[in-house]
């Protein structure tokens, strides 16, 4: 049957008539041409070359957190849905009706031109950058905001994902793994005291993770807490899974708490991760240069160390090496990621900016080549928080020594963008070819935390959406040359 086939392509090629094949071949060589005519010239073209990115279809995001990627106009219609009210002074939601001038309805406080700019600009990144004024150091805005919408954020998981499924199916984003909700912890004076005094001494706290592992999972509140969140993926996720779109949940840890409440958030992320299919890793969240989160890091990757050789089926990505120099004192930039990878066993890296500044970086950078370790690069969030962009981003270094590496968005409600957005920031600002750019659209869903069977019924699905939009494209050059 192959020989026919084959013979028969070859009698219609000789006749002048297209293959299929070649016809792909063509479309695919047309939309090459095109995309290097936008990154041509003394600047890019950047309206066309925006125009393409949201046509272009996107595999997936694979650094996505879910509260930080709702609107905040989307947390105001919540506010009125709960019967909560906003204080204008302070732009903070209190869980009360709106029965006093200070506190109104999201609705009340809309119409309020000045409130309404003033929470917004609270509520995430709106025009930070270009206006004057008092402003918190960008990383502390970015992090506040946190505050402002948690108290709607995973009371509305099921409208929420629902927006986060439209708005990603139309930029052609067929797959998002979003960072989901925080475990719960739970407290324990004795530990934190004996973790203190062990320090880092590797047999003593070995034993001591072991011990205390023990009676978080003999615990019956620990394991309630991990059935309630079992029980909330599987509630908030109905209806979210279709033909055209997927999304799978990450349980997260915060970074900024006491040793014991977060080793026991990483026990029950584990736990949560080793049940229930649709979580499908665990993560580390939290401003990396905290205080806490500072002192405690390597604490933190001995944690994981554990969880990961108890639950080796689980996956592991971690936020690190999101620091810049002068975030902190040198010494805190040398070790981050080198430590995620070599200690906790990440398989994925998020952000991974402070990699030049790691004490043994090419060895680094040979590690996540070799063991084929990604970063999930945030090219907008990378600048609003850190200041680092252009060439002083570190992705130039994955790319010249082979890193392999995912564009993502981070949190793209609270410094208000898209994926198709960071995919022209990487273009524009380094001037990728085509066949770079196409094939980070695969690696989203290659470096997916997913079975084979789904990374391939994806892909399938994007080798279909692809040759769609490079006929389209295809077919609009040739229109532009007729005219």
């Amino acid at each position: 049957m192959r020989d026919t086939l084959t013979g028969l392509m070859l009698t219609l090629a000789a006749a002048g008539v297209a293959t299929p094949t070649a016809q792909a071949a063509s479309h695919e060589a047309v939309t090459q041409r095109h995309f290097a005519s936008l990154l041509s010239g003394a600047e890019p073209k950047l309206a066309e070359l925006t125009l393409f990115m949201n046509l272009m279809p996107k595999g997936g995001d694979l650094h996505h957190h879910y509260s930080g990627a709702i609107y905040a106009e989307q947390y105001l219609e919540w506010v009125d849905k709960q019967g909560y009210c906003v204080n204008k002074a302070t732009s903070k939601i209190q869980l009360q009706r709106p029965t006093t001038p200070e506190c109104v309805s999201g609705k009340d406080l809309a119409a309020d031109d000045t409130a309404y700019r003033d929470l917004l600009q609270r509520w995430s990144s709106k025009d930070f950058s270009n206006h004057g004024g008092a402003k918190p150091p960008p990383d502390l805005q970015f992090f506040n905001t946190f505050l402002y919408f948690d108290d709607v954020a995973s009371t509305n998981n099921r409208e929420g994902l629902r927006t986060l499924k439209q708005r990603a199916l139309a930029e052609n984003v067929g797959y998002i793994e979003t960072i989901f909700e925080l475990t719960a912890g739970i407290p324990d004076a004795d530990f934190d005291r004996d973790v203190a005094a062990a320090g880092l001494d590797d047999a003593k706290l070995q034993a001591r993770l072991t011990a205390q592992l023990a009676k978080l999972e003999a615990d019956p509140t620990f394991q309630q807490g991990v059935q309630k969140y079992v029980a909330r993926v599987k509630d908030s996720s109905q209806g979210i899974d279709d033909e055209n779109f997927t999304m799978r949940y990450q349980a997260y840890v915060l970074r900024a708490l006491s040793p014991s409440l977060v080793f026991s958030q990483i026990a029950a992320a584990f736990n949560i991760a080793n049940q229930e299919k649709q979580v499908v890793a665990v993560n580390l969240v939290g401003a990396e240069n905290g205080n806490v989160a500072m002192r405690d890091y390597r604490l933190h990757m001995r944690m994981f160390r554990l969880l990961k050789a108890r639950y080796p089926d689980v996956k592991l990505a971690l936020h690190a090496g999101e620091l810049a120099l002068g975030m902190v004192p040198p010494e805190g930039l040398k070790f981050h990621i080198a430590e995620a990878v070599g200690v906790a066993g990440a398989n994925r890296i998020g952000h991974g900016i402070d990699i030049a500044q790691e004490s043994d970086a090419p060895q680094t950078l040979k590690t996540l080549r070799e063991r084929d370790i990604p970063i999930e690069v945030n090219l907008t969030s990378n600048e609003f928080i850190l200041g680092v962009k252009g060439d002083a981003h570190p992705v130039a270094l994955y790319r010249k020594y082979g890193v392999p590496f995912v564009i993502c968005t981070d949190d793209s409600g609270v410094t208000r963008h898209t994926l198709s957005n960071e995919y022209v920031l990487f273009a524009s600002r380094y001037k990728p070819t085509y066949a770079e750019v196409k094939k980070l659209s695969y690696d989203s869903l290659r470096y997916a935390f997913l079975p084979e069977s789904d990374k391939k019924r994806l892909t399938k699905q994007l080798d279909t959406r692809f040759a769609k939009f490079e006929a389209d494209v295809a077919a609009m050059q040739t229109r532009a040359v007729r005219k």
